[in-house]
């Protein structure tokens, strides 16, 4: 991987590939080459079979504070038309391998957005949710009207919106924003021994699922049994799905080759 001024990529450690957002004078804000960054790490991740799965962290004190607001205001209507960020946020959305995140700190506007981009979510206790744009004269822009009330239902969602609002590690994962609290000290840790997890998966099957899952937001019951009864198909006829039975049956552990 190269290097990258606003992000940080560690090397593939046992399947895992860990991107760092590295803004610390701005609070992590994404700005416009921030995004890019990721998707061009992304767009490498997608196709490098040694790649599994995705870890997104922040620092210690701060996830991501949101947009960079310098960068917005030089917008017009015109400029906000133009913008190229929406396509660097759907190629983190269209991501076809698991992305983990590690949160500390700040997940607000741009930066819970973010969060919601992700598949698993471990949060520090010192975490903070948030889409706090409604200050600002304006409302969230990278889908966060979208993706929060599909997460945590229309009342709650309108509550953030509406008011700015902020919630903490521990509500968010009871109202399904995030999966687990830690300690501060333990949600990188945590999260991935997650991604490690997921990596020794069959990796045909780890995609198969998370579209199918994905798909249950965008369409209706019958629609999304269809699309996950052609993938239970499509796995009968991998490799992977062989060997997973047969480790089963002879109670060895299973070696997907992601055939």
């Amino acid at each position: 991987m190269q290097t990258y001024e606003d992000i940080l990529v560690d090397s593939v450690q046992d399947g895992v590939l860990t991107i760092r957002l590295n803004r610390p004078e701005a609070y992590n804000a994404l700005r416009t080459q921030l995004l890019s960054e990721i998707a061009d790490v992304l767009a490498q991740a997608k196709d490098d079979e040694t790649v599994k799965a995705v870890l997104i962290t922040g620092n210690d004190k701060v996830f991501a504070a949101g947009a960079d607001i310098k960068e917005m205001a030089s917008l017009d209507a015109v400029g906000v038309m133009n913008d190229p960020r929406p396509a660097h946020w759907r190629a983190i959305a269209q991501f076809p391998k698991p992305i983990v995140a590690a949160v500390n700190g700040f997940a607000l506007g741009g930066g819970c957005e973010l969060v919601m981009h992700c598949d698993i979510v471990i949060a520090g206790d010192n975490a903070q949710f948030g889409q706090p744009e409604i200050n600002l004269g304006i409302i969230p822009g990278a889908g966060g009207t979208q993706r929060l009330i599909r997460t945590i239902g229309k009342s709650m969602a309108m509550q953030l919106v509406l008011s700015g609002e902020f919630i903490s590690a521990e509500q968010a994962r009871d109202f399904g924003l995030i999966s687990e609290v830690t300690i501060p000290e333990r949600s990188f840790e945590r999260a991935m021994e997650l991604a490690k997890k997921i990596a020794t998966k069959p990796p045909i099957a780890v995609r198969l699922a998370k579209e199918s899952l994905l798909k249950a937001y965008e369409t209706t019951l019958d629609s999304g049994l269809n699309i996950e009864r052609k993938a239970f198909t499509m796995l009968a006829a991998t490799q992977d799905r062989n060997e997973g039975i047969a480790a089963f049956m002879e109670k060895r552990k299973p070696e997907f080759k992601g055939k």
